[in-house]
Order: C-alpha cells, then sequence, then structure tokens
C-alpha cells in the first residue's frame, strides 16, 4: 500500500505562471554576458582559443592542440564553436561573440529540458497532491505546469549556475546530456520512441563532451529506476539505456576521452566541501533536503529517484575530481527538479523567510552594483570610486548609454517584481521561486550591464597582451616553454602570435622567448637571447613575464631593454 502523498495543492495554488514573464526571465538570465566581451580568463579562454585554432585550420579537428602541446578537450563543443565561428564569424565580424551564440542556446535547452522533465514526472501518479474529500484539489496539468515553472525558477536561481553556464565551455554540453537523460526518462511512460531517441542521444553527448564516466554513471542508475518502475514500457526501456551506455563508452574510447582524473579530498577538507556547496548550490540545496525529507517514503518513485540519479552521480565525480566545481554544476538540474516537489509541501513561514532573505539580500547587491558605478562615472563618492579604479589600473572610464538603459529597465522591473508578490499571487506553488530567480537574474543583468567594461578588462588576458605587442610584432613566433594552456591561447586569441610551448621550444626557430618569473629581477637570459623587457601580470602581482629575443635578430637598441 503506497504511503500518503504529503502534497496538498488547491486549484489556486496550481495557477501557472504568465508564459510572458516566465520567457522575459529566461531572457534576462540567459542574453546577458553574450554581447560586447572578451573570453574570461581560464576555461572560457582556453576553449576558445581551442575553438579558433580549429576553425582557422591551425590544429587537426581530431587533435587540437594549443602552442604545439595537445590539449585534452572535449571534441563535440569545441566542433561547436568551431563550426559557429566559421559559419557566423564573417556574419556578425567577432569570432568570440560568434562562439558564444551556440552555447547561449544550450544553456536555453537546458532551461527547456528542466521544464519539461519536472512537467512529465510530476504527471506521474505517485506526484500528484491529495485529492481533496470535497473536490477542489490541483488539476492534474496545472498542477505539473506549476511545478515544472518552479524547477525552472530555481534552476535560474542557483548561484552555481550563474558564471559557470555563460561560458563557452564543454560543462554546457554535459548539461543539455544531463538534462536530455532526465526527460527520456521522464517521458517514458508516455511515449514510445522519443525516449529512445533522447537517451542514445544523451549519453552520445555526455560522453563527447568529456563526461563519459558522469554517462555510465548515470546510464547504470537510470537502468536501476527503470528496472523498478511500476510502468511496464519502462521496464522494457531498460535494454535501450544499456545500450546507449556502452555506445557512449563506445564513442568515448574512438574520441580518446578516457582518462584518469580522480583526485580524492583529504578529510581535512570536508569543511572547506561544506562551504563550496553550501554557496555553490543555494538557494535549491535547503530545499532539496527538505524534499527527501517529506518524500522520504516515495523515495524510489520517478519523480524522486529519475532527478535522484543524477545529482548522486555528479556529487560523487566532483569530490572524486577534488571538489571541481564544474563538475558539481552537473548536478543543479537534477537538484532544481528535486527542489520543486518542496514547494507543494513548504510551510507558509518558510516560504516567507525565503523571499524575505531573498529580497534584501538582491536588493543590497543591486544597489552595491549601483553604488560603485556611479561612484566610476562620477567620482562621487570619491572613496568607493578610488577602490573600484585601483582593482583595474589603466582602466579608461566610459559611459554607454545603451547599456545604463538596459540596466534602468532591469532595476524597475526588480521594484515591480517586489511590489507585485508581496500584493498578489500568494497562493501559487511557484512563488517561492520568484523574489530568487529574479534577484539573481537582476544582479547578473546589472554586472553584464553596468559593470560590463571594468570587469572584462580586469578578466580579460587582451590588455597584457597588447602590452606585449609593444616589443613583439602581430603575427611573430613566440617561445613559451611549458607555458600554461590559458597563456597560450591568450597570446594566440589577441596576438594573432604563432606560439611554440613544448618544452623543446627555446631550440625551435622562434625570435622571441617569454617566460613567467617570481620577484622582481628576471633570470639571465638563456645562450643566444638578450633580454628585452619585464612586463608586469595585471591580474597577479607576484608575478611577471621576462621577454627575450634571440641575438642575431635583434634590432632594439640596448636602451629597450629594461
Amino acid at each position: 500500500m503506497s504511503s500518503p502523498n504529503p502534497a496538498l495543492v488547491t486549484q489556486r495554488g496550481a495557477r501557472r505562471l504568465p508564459r510572458l514573464a516566465l520567457l522575459v526571465f529566461c531572457a534576462a538570465y540567459v542574453l546577458p554576458g553574450v554581447f560586447h566581451r572578451d573570453p574570461w580568463r581560464n576555461a572560457d579562454l582556453v576553449a576558445y582559443g581551442l575553438m579558433s585554432a580549429i576553425a582557422e585550420g591551425r590544429v587537426h579537428w581530431l587533435t587540437p592542440s594549443l602552442g604545439g602541446v595537445p590539449a585534452d578537450a572535449a571534441l563535440l563543443p569545441h566542433w561547436l564553436g568551431a563550426l559557429a565561428i566559421q559559419w557566423l564569424g564573417p556574419l556578425f565580424g567577432d569570432g568570440a561573440f560568434a562562439a558564444r551564440v551556440p552555447f547561449a542556446l544550450l544553456l536555453a535547452l537546458t532551461l527547456a529540458l528542466v521544464w519539461y522533465t519536472t512537467y512529465y514526472l510530476a504527471r506521474t501518479q505517485a506526484a500528484q497532491p491529495v485529492a481533496f474529500a470535497f473536490g477542489g484539489e490541483a488539476d492534474p496539468v496545472d498542477y505539473a505546469r506549476a511545478i515544472a515553472d518552479g524547477a525552472l525558477l530555481a534552476l535560474i536561481a542557483t548561484l552555481g549556475l550563474l558564471q559557470l553556464g555563460h561560458e563557452t565551455t564543454p560543462e554546457l554540453g554535459q548539461l543539455v546530456g544531463v538534462g536530455l537523460f532526465m526527460l527520456a526518462l521522464a517521458i517514458a511512460p508516455f511515449r514510445r520512441w522519443q525516449p529512445r531517441v533522447a537517451v542514445v542521444a544523451a549519453l552520445l553527448v555526455l560522453a563527447g563532451s568529456g563526461a563519459p564516466a558522469t554517462a555510465m554513471g548515470i546510464g547504470l542508475g537510470g537502468m536501476l529506476v527503470c528496472a523498478r518502475s511500476a510502468y511496464d514500457s519502462v521496464r522494457r526501456f531498460v535494454p535501450w539505456v544499456g545500450a546507449a551506455t556502452l555506445a557512449s563508452a563506445a564513442l568515448a574510447a574512438w574520441l580518446g576521452a578516457w582518462q584518469w582524473r580522480a583526485s580524492w579530498p583529504d578529510a581535512e577538507d570536508a569543511v572547506t566541501l561544506a562551504r563550496q556547496w553550501a554557496w555553490f548550490l543555494w538557494p535549491v540545496w535547503p530545499l532539496v533536503l527538505w524534499t527527501i525529507w517529506r518524500w522520504r517514503r516515495h523515495l524510489t518513485h520517478r519523480h524522486i529517484s529519475v532527478p535522484l540519479v543524477t545529482v548522486v552521480v555528479a556529487m560523487v565525480s566532483a569530490v572524486a575530481t577534488n571538489m571541481n566545481e564544474r563538475v558539481l554544476m552537473l548536478a543543479i538540474p537534477g537538484l532544481a527538479v528535486l527542489a520543486a516537489f518542496a514547494l507543494p509541501t513548504l510551510k507558509r513561514a518558510s516560504s516567507a523567510a525565503i523571499d524575505w532573505f531573498s529580497m534584501f539580500f538582491f536588493t543590497f547587491g543591486a544597489i552595491a552594483i549601483w553604488l560603485f558605478y556611479v561612484a566610476m562615472q562620477t567620482g562621487v563618492p570619491a572613496k568607493p570610486a578610488a577602490n573600484a579604479l585601483r582593482l583595474v589600473p589603466g582602466f579608461v572610464v566610459r559611459f554607454e548609454p545603451v547599456e545604463l538603459v538596459f540596466a534602468l529597465a532591469g532595476t524597475l522591473a526588480w521594484l515591480w517584481l517586489l511590489r507585485w508578490r508581496t500584493g498578489r499571487h500568494r497562493e501559487a506553488l511557484w512563488k517561492s521561486m520568484v523574489i530568487p530567480a529574479g534577484g539573481v537574474a537582476l544582479c547578473w543583468l546589472l554586472l553584464m550591464t553596468l559593470w560590463r567594461a571594468p570587469l572584462d578588462y580586469a578578466r580579460s588576458s587582451r590588455p597584457e597582451v597588447e602590452h606585449l605587442g609593444r616589443y613583439v610584432a602581430a603575427g611573430s613566433c613566440l617561445a613559451a616553454p611549458s607555458a600554461p594552456a590559458v597563456a597560450v591561447a591568450a597570446l594566440e586569441v589577441f596576438g594573432h602570435y604563432r606560439v611554440d610551448a613544448r618544452p623543446g621550444a627555446l631550440d625551435g626557430g622562434c625570435e622571441h622567448l617569454l617566460y613567467r618569473v617570481r620577484g622582481v629581477k628576471a633570470p639571465p637570459a638563456p645562450p643566444g637571447w638578450r633580454h628585452v623587457a619585464t612586463l608586469q601580470r595585471m591580474h597577479d602581482r607576484g608575478e611577471r613575464l621576462a621577454l627575450y629575443r634571440r641575438q642575431a635578430a635583434a634590432e632594439a637598441p640596448a636602451t629597450a631593454a629594461r
């Protein structure tokens, strides 16, 4: 006999979020950060450097490299970015923007996959709310839509997805794979061939995006979930999940994606791990814990077990890779789905606490962003202006009227949202997620408008490479033995240099040599080389770049060296 369902929802509580408002939420979250910025350090720049090298034909599609050093790259996302650069780059005149377009679409697709996954899981009988003795309970379809709206808002509100979700990195492909896998299992009782296609595509995308172990883990977990299902059609789905798991393993072997990356943290890192997860997964993790507690007698039912499989696999993988945030990000879609099923069981006091905390936190954050923006533009108040400009030495403040208009519109929308939330729609299931999601979208919009220029200046390597351009002409050959991938990508992307980063690059044919050094003085010049300049790295005050030139090719006077 089934345990009683903890969800008690009236028809008024199952009203859905207006579609226009939902689309505005998604657009305000996805679009900022796509336009008018450089690739940022570190993974964002490295990924774009590989995509650009592939698109320009400087490296092979199957064996990409940076500076002649083979890169441990997830091929499918890099191919996607390279194709976008080839097709859209000439149209927009900006390869970095062209590469971000498909990844922005992947983020939007992830939002859609989470909504539909939650909708179909909420349609199952075990997830439906309790029927009232005299009627008035929520309609099944309306209830499923309201729960799905809550899951989408929870996904937008999660802090860990904010920056990583707006980069051109393989993790966006992995997110889509996880979301598509959950959708395949969610629609298995309702569709016939669609879930079969979806599960094969999901695990192949995961394997081709650099996460074959995750594909194997959720594939095996999905087989267990399907085998224990009460639906005959879902139990017949087990061979398809198994075949997709084997196909993903074969694809990873063909692409050379199987590599040992495990690095377990020590027991002393438990506190650091807890702190990382606490902020990275906020605000969904308290709701997920509440979901597991209130639905503890239903953990084997589909609406809990399907997302729980992906969450467990992603979290174990994150711990096994020494607390890697990019791996932990793969747990966020499943956590958003689980958090949504806490909404029909929340007490009014808990819902009010979430609202008030989010209201004050994000309002204070928005005020701080506006304060520093006004200080940078006007110099008043003087201390915040000085503190802000001290962080970006050499940055020239410019007034951008278009960005100011978008920032004002976002701020007014936030004020309207606060008034709307406190005045009406108190019964809607998704009400507790509106303020957190709106606050995250607002702060991201303000950062990518009011603070976009200084952030881009600070997070981009362009200023440093342009400084190097005073001594080395664009297109020159530059030896940088054993340089990190992000430095090689910066030199190739912003300086268009031909970089040789192999360990034996010193003996190659490059006329310039670049070393990273610690301290004030550069090391003695290697035999046959002449010291030209020592450059300060803007983002690392303790590290400098020492530039040398072959003596035979030296043309600058001795006074140029310093």
